[in-house]
């Protein structure tokens, strides 16, 4: 993926030198440097210390910040979210990590009637600087139960943001957004996605967190989309081109804050749109996308909104089946086609 070009991401870095990075080693960095530079960060999961995180995120971190710091915990997912709203509350800036986002049903009463609501209940006498890390998606064959993407679901409530990077820049730098601010945020990282090279600024920097990225500019439809279908949409785009369409792919980079700025004005420069996520398409980010163009985007419109998603069914194990059901560059380029 080229460098994001919004003028909020390149400003925070004076030099312009960049190394590539894994994104699995974007979010590590992040992690690492914004606990040498504020004490009151600490680690909270599953298997993070001496074994170092399911996915290696945390590897050699016990060793240098010792067990106060990096904390492993019983395999109780509202446990953890519930003791890291505590902390939170009581002037900590903990990150609580959940293996998958599948098994944040469990701690589904801490992250939204705790961690979304308790500022807003206790009128502003508490904030809630928690973030809370958890991987999402399929195409690894773990079964229905570990490969599904609800993170949606948890965009619904207010009172907590849901931050879905798709590069090594953007994790890096919404995470390191996330650690120094006072909001709850719920901080998705796609499994599939940690091997993922690209480059990432050698100065410190940040990336907002409600903010889309243009990765790519076109003409004649516009594509939108998040965490791993930002790259299935870009592998789309450029099969389209060769076709002579031009594609222009939005990244949201969180689905709260939503931003519907920056795709309304992408849709009123190509007047057609397809929207593609991981997730089912029922009551999905996609719904919303199509709503928020058809409320405010209506004379624009030249055609409807198309969408891209999962098949309405449990991932299955197989991995063929598993992924016939998951969206892919042919289906984005179908869309785009029945509405060119």
């Amino acid at each position: 993926m080229s460098m994001p070009t919004n003028v909020l991401d390149t400003v925070a870095h004076a030099t312009g030198q960049t190394e590539t990075k894994t994104y699995r080693e974007a979010i590590s960095d992040a992690l690492w440097e914004e606990m040498e530079r504020d004490e009151s960060i600490f680690i909270m999961g599953e298997e993070i210390g001496v074994w170092g995180g399911t996915y290696a995120v945390t590897r050699g971190f016990y060793d240098h910040f010792g067990p106060e710091r990096i904390r492993d915990t019983p395999i109780s997912e509202m446990a953890i979210v519930g003791a890291a709203v505590g902390a939170a509350m009581n002037g900590t800036r903990p990150v609580a990590e959940l293996m998958t986002i599948n098994f944040a049903f469990l701690a589904l009463d801490a992250i939204i009637n705790h961690a979304a609501k308790a500022h807003y209940m206790f009128g502003g006498q508490f904030t809630v600087p928690v973030v809370i890390r958890t991987t999402t998606g399929g195409g690894r064959q773990l079964g229905a139960t570990h490969s599904h993407s609800p993170e949606h679901i948890f965009a619904h409530f207010p009172g907590i943001q849901v931050a879905v990077p798709a590069s090594p820049f953007d994790a890096k730098g919404m995470l390191k957004t996330a650690l120094r601010r006072n909001n709850p945020v719920l901080f998705v990282e796609h499994s599939t996605l940690y091997q993922r090279r690209g480059p990432v600024p050698v100065d410190d920097y940040e990336v907002p967190i409600g903010l889309a990225d243009i990765k790519r500019e076109g003409t004649d439809v516009t594509i939108v989309s998040y965490s791993k279908m930002v790259e299935i949409s870009l592998k789309a785009a450029e099969q389209l081109e060769a076709e002579g369409i031009s594609s222009e792919v939005v990244d949201l980079r969180s689905l709260r804050p939503l931003d519907k700025d920056t795709v309304l004005e992408s849709f009123k420069k190509t007047n057609r749109c397809v929207v593609v996520e991981e997730a089912h398409q029922l009551y999905g980010v996609g719904s919303e996308i199509s709503a928020v163009i058809m409320e405010e985007a209506f004379d624009w419109m030249d055609a409807p909104v198309q969408r891209v998603s999962t098949a309405d069914a449990p991932l299955p194990y197989s991995a063929e089946l598993e992924q016939s059901a998951l969206a892919n560059p042919s289906k984005v380029v179908a869309a785009v086609k029945a509405i060119i």
